[in-house]
This record gives C-alpha cells, structure tokens and sequence, in this order.
C-alpha cells in the first residue's frame, strides 16, 4: 500500500506540475485575450444576474444553479488547502492564487456558457448538460464523453465525498470528542435526506447552505481583521514581497505549492476542470453567457473572497504557526484562528467546516448524477447510485481514505485534460456567445440567445436542443 502511495504521488506531480497547470493557466490567458478579459470587466454586471428570476417560474433559478456549484466547489479545500499552501510556498504563494484565479475565471466563462448552449431539457422541465454534453454533440467521440461521465461518478460521488465526510469526522472528533461511526451517521442522514430528494431539493437546501456558511466564515474573518487593523499592513507586505522571492515562486508556480495548493486550494474553484458546468447547465436563463458570467463571479467568490480569508487568519498568526510542523491542514487554521480569538475559535471553525463538506458532499453527487442521467442506465442505477454514495461517506467518515484522495487526484488531472482539450477546440462557439450577448446588452436589450445568430455553432446547429431558432419560434 505504501508503494502504491508513493506512485500515485509520483504520477499526481507529473500530471499537475508538468501537464495540467501549465494547461490552465495558458488556456485560462487566451480566452482572457479572447473575450478582452470579459470575465473581470463585467463583475458588477455578473452580480446583477446572479439574483435574476428563470424564463419559467417552475424552472431552477440562475442563484440557485450556483449555489449547487458553489456546494462543491468551496469546501475544506478553502480551509485546509490554503493553509497547506502557504505552509509550502509562503505567503507569497496567495499572490499567484489571485492570479491563477483572474485568468481561470475565463476558462470557466466559456466551459459553463457551452454547458448551457448544449443542455438539455428534462420531461419534468428542469435542464441537464455539462462537458459530456458538448463533447458528444460537438466531437463525435462518445467514448470520450463516457470516460469523462465515469470519472466524474467516480471520483466527485465516491473519492472526493469519502474524503469530505472523513474531515467532518475528524474536525467533531476533535472538537465534541464525536466517535466517526457517530459522526458518519449524523452525515448520511443529513446528505441521504437531500439527495433522495432531486435536483430541485438539492437547489433549495444548497441555495440555503452555501450563503450561511460563507457569510458566517466570513464575518469571523473579518472581525479578526479589524481586531487586528495593525497587523494588516504587514500581512499585504509580505504577501507582496514574497510573491517574488525564490521560495514562493518555486512553491506558487512551479514547484510543491501549486502541487499542493492548486489541488486543494488555489484551484477550489474547478475553473476550466469540467466540473461546474454539470451544476451550471440546470439554470434557466435567456442566455447562456449569463450563466457563463455568473460562474466566472463564483471563481473570484471561491478564490479570491473565501479562500484569501484563510489566507489572511494564517499569514496574521505567524510563521509560528504556518511554519510550525507540528500542525497540519486543518490544524494550521484552528490554531492560526485560536491564536487570533481565542480556543471557542476551534468550535466555531468545527461548525464552518461541516457546513463546508456538507455542501461538498451534495455537490459532488449532484456532479455525478448528472452524468449517470448522461449515460442513460435507468431511474434505478440513479438509486444504486445513492446509495453507494451514502456507503462511501460512511467508509469515508470511519476509515482512512487519504489514499483515494490521491487516487482520485490523478483520475481528476485526467478529466480535466480531456475538458480543456475540448475547450481548445470548440470553444470559438462560447466566444462568438459572449460577442452577442455583450451586443445585445450594449444596445439596451435584456439579451436573448437565438442559436441561428452564431455562425461557429453552424456545424453543431442539429444538437442545440433546448434553444428555439428563429424557424421553431415562428
């Protein structure tokens, strides 16, 4: 088992330090250049659509399509894996976070507009769609689509959520003294009772979830920074000045922090991976750059908003405390925010961290049944497929699955390749989106999407099914 760790391990760094990131921050810079940095240039517009109401009543709102990405997407990696990141590569580390994030929020403008223009509608009128989508539609390559489907089931439903509900167990162990077998009960009753309900449940419980936890992490964050208004300057100068030193330059962009921090922090948003289009593609709106634009938001509100918050409590406590080995993860955050409060911060960062992984945990099933519902097995492979995810969160809460995390890192480096490959390729449709859209908005309209008006979706036109043209709206 040991020498199976240190390959995966081995495989991990390749796949990430050598391919994977070098993929998504170039990719992330030319659809920058594409859209002329669209995604930061329309953030205030982008927080006028979050709240706006779905073309039909019965349909799931652009918000509450969000917030089911935002579920998975800001979980314990913006707690434990930033703290990890400075831990390795210094403050400075957070400065390319910032980076990595203004350029990833591109890639995840133009992978979530093309999950909405290749979605599909449901008999119940909800929508389904994501990357298997519009590979198969635009590629051809259903084998591709099908692997891709089957990572996502795997790793998001059964990996990921195993390793969620075992840093819920820990953090009540530590903090109530709750046995895991507890504590993995507690969790499959809260999680079995959302998921069995569908995707509109999911929607309301996340849409209700994701804004109390964060606001609550946030408001302590910030009530620490006021406390601690002296030490502020001190924490930007460092962050500044070590952004460019040799330790955080090998640990921010090229060496073991973006190992480490990418995959647990720096890219917790999943900008450009192929993740949160599956969430995104159920939102009702008039145009999927909309949807686009929304989700770009949520790279900064995951990134540069939750996990800088860590960043800020971890630098203020202290070398001391980020660069003492006798903490880890979590550990690093619990004594950086006792450090700064006092111990009940340990609690109350227990509470966050549930709420967190939670979320995580309803987000990631929502990611792998939607691509069960791609690969079309039946209404009862949807069943099994709960309860193996409920199985695994119990594993998952009394086992140590540290192993399948860098199991599923590897498979999860390989289904992000295969997304933003595709991207390369078709994403030239979600561009010529943004150019109508930002067209019709500058002429005064509330921008509508007629497929017809693209001419790069003109080879795909037969597969866009849940827009009408000009010929089905007449």
């Amino acid at each position: 088992m040991e020498t199976f760790s240190k390959i995966t391990s081995l495989v991990n760094d390749a796949i990430y330090t050598y391919l994977l990131i070098p993929l998504l921050i170039g990719i992330g810079i030319y659809f920058t250049i594409k859209i002329k940095g669209g995604q930061f240039r329309n953030i205030d517009h982008a927080v006028r659509l979050i709240t706006s109401k779905p073309t039909d009543e019965g349909a799931i709102s652009p918000f509450k399509a969000f917030t089911i990405s935002a579920a998975s997407h800001i979980g314990t990696g913006n707690i434990v894996g930033v703290s990890t990141a400075i831990t390795i590569g210094g403050p400075g580390a957070v400065f390319w976070m910032w980076i990595t994030a203004l350029i990833g929020g591109a890639s995840s403008f133009i992978e979530n507009t093309l999950g909405q223009i290749f979605k599909e509608k449901n008999p119940d009128g909800t929508f389904k769609g994501g990357p298997a989508y519009y590979m198969d539609k635009t590629l051809n390559i259903r084998a591709l689509s099908v692997i891709f489907s089957l990572i996502v089931c795997i790793v998001y439903g059964f990996m990921f959520n195993a390793m969620q509900s075992n840093t819920i167990a820990s953090g009540l162990d530590t903090s109530l003294g709750l046995s895991s077998v507890v504590s993995a009960v507690i969790v499959i009753i809260l999680a079995g009772f959302v998921i069995f309900g569908g995707v509109r449940r999911i929607a309301d419980i996340t849409a209700l979830l994701v804004p109390v936890m964060a606001i609550a992490y946030m408001l302590l964050v910030l009530y620490i920074l006021i406390t601690n208004i002296s030490k502020v300057p001190h924490m930007f100068g460092l962050i500044f000045r070590e952004a460019f030193s040799l330790k955080a330059s090998l640990g921010g962009l090229i060496g073991s922090a973006v190992v480490n921090g990418v995959r647990r922090g720096l890219f917790s948003n999943e900008a450009g991976m192929g993740a949160v289009p599956n969430a995104s593609a159920v939102a009702d709106v008039s145009h999927p750059a909309k949807t686009g634009l929304i989700q770009a938001l949520g790279v900064y509100l995951d990134t540069i908003l939750v996990c800088s918050a860590t960043a800020f409590v971890v630098i203020m406590a202290g070398e001391e405390v980020y660069g003492n080995p006798a903490y880890r993860g979590l550990g690093i955050t619990q004594a950086a925010m006792a450090t700064e409060v006092g111990p009940w911060a340990q609690h109350f960062l227990t509470v966050c961290v549930f709420l967190f992984a939670l979320s995580s945990i309803i987000g990631n099933y929502y990611y792998g049944e939607n691509n069960l519902n791609y690969l079309d097995w039946g209404k009862e492979s949807i069943t099994i497929y709960r309860l193996l995810v409920l199985a695994f969160v119990f594993m998952g809460a009394v086992g140590d699955f540290s192993i399948v995390w860098d199991t599923g890192d590897v498979f999860m480096g390989i289904m992000a390749m295969i997304n933003l490959i595709t991207l390369v390729i078709i994403g030239k449709v979600a561009i010529a989106s943004y150019y109508d859209y930002t067209k019709q908005l500058q002429a005064g309209l509330d921008p509508v999407f007629d497929p017809d008006d693209i001419p790069e979706l003109a080879p795909y036109r037969d597969q866009v099914t849940a827009w009408p043209g000009k010929k089905e709206r007449n």
